[in-house]
């Protein structure tokens, strides 16, 4: 992380022995090592807390998008029935036209078929 040589940390180790002394020393280091290790686990805690909040505004943002989408599905759908009415070329009667709701055996798709299955409402 530091990149620190032995040697470097050996010169530390000796320093902070001429400084505090072979009696304050161990108490030192341990309060170093304590401080650090708390240090070390309340970036971990917040970073956890970080991704557990990205990881909910994603699946908030799948949910909204999974919505819109029946809301605009339900709209076409709704779009399409009450006026299967179209004006014929003369402007007299119009023409019912009947609504199908998929194609027959006798009568070939209008929409080509996708051979790939569709994966959006599929958790990783």
């Amino acid at each position: 992380m530091f990149d620190i040589g032995f040697m470097e940390m050996l010169v530390v180790a000796v320093i902070a022995l001429l400084v505090l002394g072979p009696e304050r020393l161990p108490g030192a280091i341990r309060t170093v090592s304590l401080t650090v290790g708390r240090i070390k686990r309340g970036f971990s805690e917040v970073r956890s807390q970080v991704e557990r909040e990205i990881g909910a505004d994603e699946i908030r943002q799948q949910l909204h998008n999974e919505r819109i989408l029946a809301e605009l599905e339900k709209q076409g759908l709704n779009a399409g029935s009450p006026s299967n009415q179209t004006p014929t070329a003369s402007g007299n009667k119009p023409v019912t036209q009947p609504s199908q709701t998929g194609p027959t055996a006798d009568e070939p798709s209008a929409e080509p078929v996708n051979e790939q299955q569709d994966t959006r409402h599929e958790q990783p």
